[in-house]
């Protein structure tokens, strides 16, 4: 039980870099959202949605992949 809290704090704590990481450059990728977070790529997704379960993100599937921006 104990390592379930820590999984699902770190998962909120990468929650809030993603959400601060779209609040100041505006829409983009995955990929480029682990970059620019230094986010391994699953922790970016995981990430990802628990801000789409709590309604803070609008995703469009292009030609290319997801865009992901804040609502």
């Amino acid at each position: 039980m104990e390592e379930e809290k820590r999984f699902a704090h770190g998962i909120g704590i990468a929650a809030g870099e993603v959400w601060s990481y779209l609040n100041e450059n505006g829409e983009a990728s995955p990929r480029n959202i682990a970059k620019g977070t230094g986010l391994r790529p699953d922790l970016v997704q995981r990430a990802i949605g628990w801000l789409a379960r709590e309604d803070k993100l609008d995703i469009d599937k292009t030609q290319r992949g997801e865009q992901i921006r804040l609502r």
